[in-house]
């Protein structure tokens, strides 16, 4: 049975190479970027992201208006059983009064079932056109959660590859100083000419 020495690679012994003193400071260096950089990467990123995602949902909140709109009719391309946020629509005609009594029409997407008379919200932007709802508070922090964990993983898979890189580099570093050092050893023991 043999002993494991802990910390061999920091200490001065007459076996340690130049490439185990790297790859002894590039563990401590991955060490702390995964534990602490990573994390304070995906931290300031979702911080970033989250401060971006409440600038939008207020110029969405500012630029759209909702009204609710009658349907009157089916579109004639209609494309039954489109999934929109987790429900089945179609497009149909609808339409609603604007605020200064004018009627107005326009083709929208409407739940599955709806019928002809029925009552729909539908959202407006600024200049009239049928838009998706204001992104809300749950959709913002959706995207500063995704933001801050894609940047923690994609930090941590970086560190981690350079790792690799690093580790088989002093790998075959490590390797050709014992290919070296045998050369020069193996005469000795087998007296044969190199």
């Amino acid at each position: 049975m043999g002993t494991r020495v802990r910390g061999w690679r920091w200490r001065r012994n007459p076996l340690r190479r130049r490439s185990d003193v790297v790859e002894a400071w590039t563990v401590l260096a991955v060490a702390v970027l995964l534990f602490l950089g990573a994390p304070f990467l995906g931290a300031a990123s979702a911080w970033w992201a989250h401060g971006q995602a409440q600038e939008t949902a207020a110029a969405q909140r500012a630029d759209r208006h909702r009204v609710s709109a009658a349907v009157v009719g089916r579109s004639p391309d209609t494309l039954p059983s489109v999934n929109t946020g987790g429900q089945h629509s179609y497009r149909a005609t609808v339409r609603w009064s604007e605020p200064d009594g004018a009627e107005r029409t326009t083709t929208a997407r409407v739940p599955a079932g709806t019928r002809h008379g029925d009552v729909v919200d539908l959202w407006l932007d600024s200049r009239g056109r049928n838009v998706l709802p204001p992104m809300g508070d749950s959709a913002v922090w959706q995207h500063t959660v995704t933001i801050g964990v894609c940047s923690t993983v994609g930090a941590a898979l970086v560190v981690l590859l350079g790792n690799c890189v690093v580790r088989r580099a002093a790998l075959r570093h490590r390797l050709a100083e014992w290919e070296r050092e045998w050369a020069r050893t193996e005469p000795q023991w087998t007296h044969r000419r190199a």
